[in-house]
């Protein structure tokens, strides 16, 4: 089944500047060593995290390949569809949305036929649809958004009463700073310069609060951090970047 692909459609919580960056860089999204090339590095974490977050939620199959079969899965800010991908290996059937038609384009044609299904609509333009998933990703994202509260709204209307949210995000701090905008971004450029606006970057107990009035109960927040000889690694420091789930109340 060929990946399928719907119009674009315009939304209050979609900054045009921050679709039009991320869209430009559509055409290497899947080069290890191109713009996207931290994404890559981060990509084997994040896919773990979402896998542990999933089998703990319902009960599954640590062990089965495709532990996610019959639940539905929403990747909110897919990009040209790293998580989405891996997302629909594990059995899920997945719905990957951006807000940069290039990104969509280039999403649909590496998926060839694994079936996910890539449309750029916005978040509260699908939950008007009604559209409903078990598992929503949302990973660099909530940085990216013109109105936070209304993106969490919708985020809560596409979310099933037993669902699981799981999203990513740099922390507003000193070192997220130095580390995100000086030193990947300026000086070893393994982010695309301008990529971020530090200002916009969400602390864990801001994050947590905003879920809170959403009608989310967040359960776990886990930092990611850079350890020499290791590599990207979960604990409990979320200076630079963490992850966080959460349930619907």
């Amino acid at each position: 089944m060929q990946s399928k692909v719907s119009p674009a459609v315009s939304a209050v919580t979609t900054n045009p500047a921050e679709a039009a960056f991320f869209g430009g860089l559509a055409a290497d999204w899947w080069d290890p060593k191109g713009s996207s090339a931290m994404l890559h590095r981060i990509n084997p974490l994040r896919l773990s995290y979402i896998r542990d977050a999933a089998v703990l939620r319902w009960s599954l199959d640590p062990r089965a390949r495709a532990a996610l079969a019959g639940k539905r899965a929403l990747d909110v800010g897919c990009g040209a569809g790293l998580v989405t991908e891996p997302l629909a290996r594990m059995g899920a059937s997945v719905t990957g949305i951006d807000a940069a038609p290039e990104n969509i384009a280039v999403a649909a044609l590496h998926a060839g036929a694994l079936g996910v299904e890539y449309r750029c609509i916005s978040v509260e333009a699908l939950a008007a649809e009604g559209a409903r998933f078990d598992l929503i990703t949302c990973l660099e994202v909530v940085e990216h958004v013109a109105d936070r509260a209304a993106f969490l709204a919708a985020l809560r209307a596409l979310l099933s009463d037993d669902g699981l949210l799981v999203m990513s995000t740099p922390n507003r701090t000193p070192l997220s700073y130095a580390t995100l905008i000086v030193g990947a971004e300026q000086v070893l450029r393994s982010i695309p310069r301008g990529a971020h606006d530090w200002s916009k970057f969400v602390q864990p107990g801001e994050l947590a609060s905003e879920l809170a009035l959403a009608g989310f109960e967040t359960i776990d927040t886990s930092g990611m951090t850079w350890r020499p000889g290791t590599g990207f690694v979960l604990g409990r420091d979320a200076s630079v970047n963490y992850f966080m789930t959460a349930l619907p109340v």
